[in-house]
């Protein structure tokens, strides 16, 4: 892309978004931040995205950053007026991504996942209403409806029965009604639905990725958000972990935050009206809580410290595997780069040099 083109990136300093300032920088775009560590305020301390953003101001050429808050209209559409026709892409994954946390205090959980995307999206549409513009939404849509697949018990994970048309993984044409989503996954509901109403009535290009699980070595893994980060770093440091029902079987795909922005690069290329896809570590990256736990004590060479709690978490997914045939089929050069062990691998490495 032209060096004089710019990127818009919401929770510029997070998982997604620094992954997302990197590699479009590398590009030859500038990039402009939004990201106020709203993750500390959520997850604490250890979660905080302050160290993150210190680094893209050090490291990244020409990254300008601002410490703003999705939810405040004002300050949003002041920074779509500066750049305006100028952006190239608008690449949104600023959160609160647990569907825990949004139990707790369900005015800010919506607020910042439906009322913040509304912001953008309607700056977007004044001031750069054909700019590709890029959702993070999540699996959390669907609710507990995949808890209704005929599943079967085996020795270390649970796993859908041979044979279902779902066996490749679960598909957009999945329902979205009629579920236990979770206040989170309510919230992300609104979100995704608002992105896909203004790709089809504004006639927008915009598209929603509904994610498994996200990752990769610079996640800022907690109990309530980061899965296979935190589950790591409980490893490495000695902590206690918990495990949170069906038996430490429940299945989740995972996709390095590499892959993902790669998929995100691939639409912005061509972009596409009020789309959704389905994406996640699919077939090729996923595993059960018991199997994480294995590989992670394998790569570390340590032996996790675990409790099971028998109640799981309301809303969530028994067995989830992304179907992303659908993404393939539109975007045929992209394709998985990372494994479950490279991840885990990557994630370790990272937490020795911390």
């Amino acid at each position: 892309m032209s060096k004089t083109r710019t990127i818009l990136v919401t929770g510029s300093a997070g998982l997604i978004g620094s992954e997302t300032v990197r590699r479009f920088a590398a590009d030859g775009c500038r990039v402009v931040g939004i990201d106020n560590d709203m993750r500390k305020r959520f997850f604490g301390e250890e979660a905080s995205t302050r160290k993150m953003r210190d680094e893209l101001l050090a490291n990244v050429p020409d990254y300008q950053h601002h410490d703003v808050d999705i939810r405040d209209a004002g300050a949003v559409n002041d920074i779509f007026k500066t750049h305006g026709r100028a952006l190239a892409a608008i690449v949104h994954t600023a959160a609160q991504p647990s569907h825990d946390w949004a139990a707790r205090d369900p005015q800010t959980d919506f607020t910042v996942n439906a009322n913040g995307t509304l912001n953008l999206l309607e700056a977007a549409r004044h001031f750069s209403p054909e700019t590709p513009f890029v959702f993070t939404s999540t699996n959390k849509v669907y609710g507990d409806t995949p808890n209704r697949l005929p599943l079967q018990e085996l020795e270390l994970r649970w796993e859908i029965e041979p044979g279902h048309e779902y066996q490749p993984g679960i598909p957009e044409s999945m329902s979205i009604d009629q579920t236990k989503h979770s206040l989170f996954g309510a919230s992300k509901v609104a979100a995704d639905v608002l992105v896909q109403e203004y790709g089809r009535y504004f006639n927008m290009p915009t598209a929603a990725f509904r994610g498994g699980c996200l990752t990769g070595p610079a996640h800022a893994g907690t109990e309530l958000h980061g899965f296979l980060s935190y589950l790591m770093k409980c490893t490495v440091s000695g902590r206690p972990y918990r495990v949170f029902g069906y038996k430490g079987k429940q299945v989740r795909d995972n996709i390095h935050s590499y892959d993902l922005v790669e998929a995100f690069a691939a639409f912005v290329r061509a972009p596409r009206i009020g789309e959704v896809y389905n994406i996640g570590g699919s077939r090729h990256c996923n595993c059960s809580i018991l199997e994480a736990i294995g590989l992670c004590e394998e790569i570390s060479g340590r032996k996790l410290s675990w409790e099971y709690v028998e109640d799981n978490r309301v809303g969530d997914h028994i067995w989830w595997i992304s179907d992303v045939r659908k993404f393939r089929a539109h975007y045929p050069d992209w394709n998985f780069r990372y494994s479950l062990r490279e991840i885990l691998k990557e994630i370790h490495a990272a937490l020795r040099v911390a």
